[in-house]
């Protein structure tokens, strides 16, 4: 009788440390999904990295370069057509843009796609962005300067306080919180 009791406890016990473990294993878990996204792989340059150079056009022919973005905040996003992600996105973004400070001339649109399957996007973002396009045969320049490795991917861009090139003040932008007034 005392054996059996002795296994029973023992076997409770080891009942009670498997179960805290799993439970531990689940908060971690847990924790790397609500990070924002943060326990995949960045999706472009990340908090405080500095943004390539780069030299390209926008839809309405206006140049745009990494010095563009050396005056305050830019808000920049990169979308493809072929994105399910993207397309979720988009009316969001096409919705918070014009609350971003200074309004169109600080938000820049990438739209990385062929001219006939990107028409439809890049038409809703041309009210509320400079947009570019660039061919998704070849990286573009703006692709190469952030470092794009997937998308969609929406930042802030600001000249750097020590050195002035443009760096990314901020990632994984909150498009259903608008941007307060400054």
């Amino acid at each position: 009788m005392i054996a059996a009791l002795v296994f029973v406890g023992a076997l409770c016990i080891l009942n009670l440390v498997l179960s805290l473990g799993i439970i531990k294993r689940l908060r971690d878990q847990a924790e790397i999904l609500n990070r924002d996204g943060s326990s995949s792989p960045p999706v472009s340059v990340g908090m405080g990295d500095e943004i390539g150079e780069f030299t390209t056009l926008t839809l309405d022919a206006e140049p745009v370069d990494d010095a563009s973005l050396r005056h305050g905040d830019t808000l920049v996003a990169f979308f493809s057509p072929s994105c399910r992600p993207c397309q979720e996105k988009l009316p969001k973004f096409v919705d918070f843009a014009p609350s971003f400070p200074d309004g169109r001339d600080k938000v820049l649109a990438v739209v990385v796609g062929e001219p006939e399957e990107a028409a439809d996007m890049l038409e809703r973002l041309r009210p509320v962005a400079r947009v570019v396009r660039e061919s998704t045969t070849e990286k573009g320049e703006m692709s190469k300067a952030f470092d794009l490795q997937g998308f969609p991917a929406v930042l802030v861009v600001s000249p750097s306080p020590e050195h002035g090139r443009p760096i990314v003040t901020a990632d994984n932008i909150d498009l259903d919180v608008p941007v307060p007034a400054r």
